[in-house]
């Protein structure tokens, strides 16, 4: 019997709930469509079931006050107070309904009601300070919110406060609200660094990062911990000092013999923004102080690709120290990997390259490893033009890592090789299915040779010289730049006025630039922008111009020309964000 009258409660209780909340969203969609007379007979219902319930009250109120029944607002409020007289935060309410009225002395009076029951530690100062904010009250709801924390030293509202000194534009008290709000539990850390990195940019003098930086440093000195070298670490990565950051990452290091993993990942993104030098000092750190031999020889690794990309001596030589150091085994699997990629495509041994490939696939056993082997042995077969067997381990991937970052890779190689080969039709497949790829970068250079393809097949037997402008492509792909630049020029003469001309031409423009022969760079993206000034390169153009005068050739104001002309002419540009961001950076905006 217990059991039947304890299910029968049960039930009941819930079919209350259930046509409460019903009634609550058939409510809100009155009050979001401006119906406010519908809304206010479920309101009162609502508040009537629910006296203690703070949203129906506050929405109750709202529809009487957008329906200017002001006074009806007014006694209801007064009605609730003299009933349940511990519900302060209803001042706020009745005051915000007198600020609608114009009777702002009044409205004042109930703001300082509420404030007061703070002071005498109501228990509802947290909904008070945030009805003051949503009214807008900000410099009321920071009083709140102090008061809390005055009355309560466990309390803890530096996010609010914070949120609220960013919306006043008091950027100095925000910083300083995260900094306290660490200081007080440094769980809070990497979501002051989310919330921090909305009001902050790449430019060290920036105000905003200029404020950071002092309420870090104020904070470090009063009281020092590990966590201001931290976050002072992570506002110089911001702003591109990689060395700053070093410095404040080696003074952890110092304390934490274990603490590598800032000086591991500081060294990643030094290397990918070309801080080629702090990037080596960083990997050098690692090899020395790591007791992880899979750290070690990741830095031994990147140390290499710096050596390479710097174009220092020796670097054969370098690889040989290793492998007699450490030895050619599962270890060294990826420097083997470099290795051959070294040989092949900046000594242009690639027979050499393909054995040190053969033997390390007997080095492992893991399939995602084998895998990279062997895309590698496939860029070495499209280098030796032995397109079919690099086709079969490309599609031996694609097949064995469905739906996996590594088959899409290999897709993209598989179109790729298809194209060097002029089986365009087949590369137009594949590629056709990654211009939708969850990997932007491939995405976007799948649809960039979908394009390059579809513009220039052949029609009607035609040549258009699209199989001319694909061994130019491949030459590129094998570092022969000077050839590539010649047969280049040869299709730019031979097929002007035909599509594939803007295409060659920004190919050898890409190629000038790595040979450091801007002027000539310059001339190819100018005469690309003349050709046709709605043509699919044109954005790409401006955009590299910008590059090369922002980067190359200190001539910000030139630079700046090109990044507005991508504003204010390519709207759908993907090179719009960044070059808006660019442009105003040059112009001295704050960000």
């Amino acid at each position: 019997m217990k059991k039947l009258i304890f299910l029968f409660t049960f039930f009941i209780s819930s079919l209350f709930c259930y046509s409460q909340q019903n009634g609550f969203i058939i409510a809100e969609n009155y009050f979001r469509n401006g119906e406010y007379e519908k809304a206010i007979q479920l309101y009162k219902e609502l508040h009537n079931k629910s006296p203690y319930n703070t949203t129906y009250l506050k929405r109750l109120i709202s529809c009487y006050q957008e329906t200017n029944q002001f006074l009806v607002a007014e006694s209801l409020l007064l009605k609730k107070l003299k009933k349940y007289p511990k519900q302060t935060y209803t001042y706020v309410m009745l005051g915000y309904n007198f600020e609608r009225k114009q009777e702002i002395n009044k409205a004042d009076e109930q703001y300082k009601n509420a404030l007061e029951s703070v002071k005498n530690n109501s228990g509802y100062g947290g909904i008070i300070a945030n009805l003051f904010k949503n009214y807008n009250k900000l410099d009321y709801a920071l009083k709140a919110y102090n008061g809390i924390m005055d009355n309560n030293p466990k309390a803890n509202y530096g996010f609010q406060l914070a949120q609220i000194y960013g919306e006043k534009g008091d950027f100095e008290k925000m910083f300083d609200s995260y900094v306290n709000l660490v200081d007080r539990n440094e769980k809070y850390l990497n979501n002051i660094k989310r919330y921090a990195s909305k009001y902050i940019n790449d430019d060290s003098e920036n105000e905003n990062n200029t404020l950071l930086r002092k309420s870090i440093l104020k904070k470090s000195i009063s009281k020092p911990k590990n966590v201001w070298n931290d976050l002072l670490a992570w506002l110089f990565i911001k702003q591109k000092q990689y060395q700053k950051a070093l410095i404040q990452h080696k003074a952890l290091l110092a304390r934490d013999a274990d603490n590598l993993s800032g000086i591991k990942n500081l060294g990643k993104i030094a290397f990918e923004n070309k801080d080629y030098e702090t990037a080596k000092e960083c990997f050098d750190i690692v090899i020395e102080k790591t007791n992880y031999p899979t750290d070690k020889f990741r830095a031994v690794y990147m140390n290499l690709q710096v050596d390479i990309v710097t174009k220092q001596p020796n670097i054969e030589e370098k690889f040989q120290q290793i492998f007699t150091k450490f030895g050619s085994n599962r270890n060294t699997l990826f420097i083997q990997l470099a290795y051959a990629d070294f040989l092949t495509f900046t000594k242009n041994n690639p027979e050499k390259g393909i054995k040190v490939l053969e033997k390390a696939m007997s080095f492992t056993n893991s399939k995602f490893t084998k895998a990279s082997v062997k895309l590698k042995l496939g860029e070495i077969l499209v280098f030796t033009r032995n397109f079919n067997k690099a086709l079969i381990y490309f599609s031996q991937v694609q097949t064995q890592f469905k739906n996996h970052f590594l088959a899409q890779e290999a897709r993209f190689k598989v179109a790729q090789a298809s194209y060097f080969k002029n089986d365009f039709k087949w590369a137009k497949a594949q590629l056709k299915i990654l211009k939708g790829s969850a990997t932007q970068l491939i995405a976007n250079d799948a649809a960039e040779l979908f394009l390059t393809i579809s513009d220039n097949q052949s029609k009607d037997s035609i040549s258009t010289g699209l199989k001319e402008y694909a061994k130019a492509d491949l030459l590129a792909y094998q570092n022969k730049n000077k050839e590539a630049i010649g047969l280049l020029s040869e299709i730019i003469t031979t097929y002007k006025s035909q599509p594939i001309e803007d295409e060659a031409l920004y190919k050898q423009a890409q190629l000038f630039v790595k040979q450091e022969a801007y002027a000539n760079a310059i001339d190819n993206f100018t005469k690309i922008l003349q050709l046709d000034p709605e043509g699919i390169l044109v954005d790409n153009s401006l955009y590299e111009l910008g590059e090369l005068y922002n980067k190359k050739l200190n001539n910000p104001e030139k630079a700046s020309e090109y990044y507005q002309k991508i504003i204010f002419d390519h709207a759908s540009s993907i090179y719009l964000v960044d070059a808006r961001k660019k442009y105003r950076k040059l112009r001295g905006d704050n960000i």
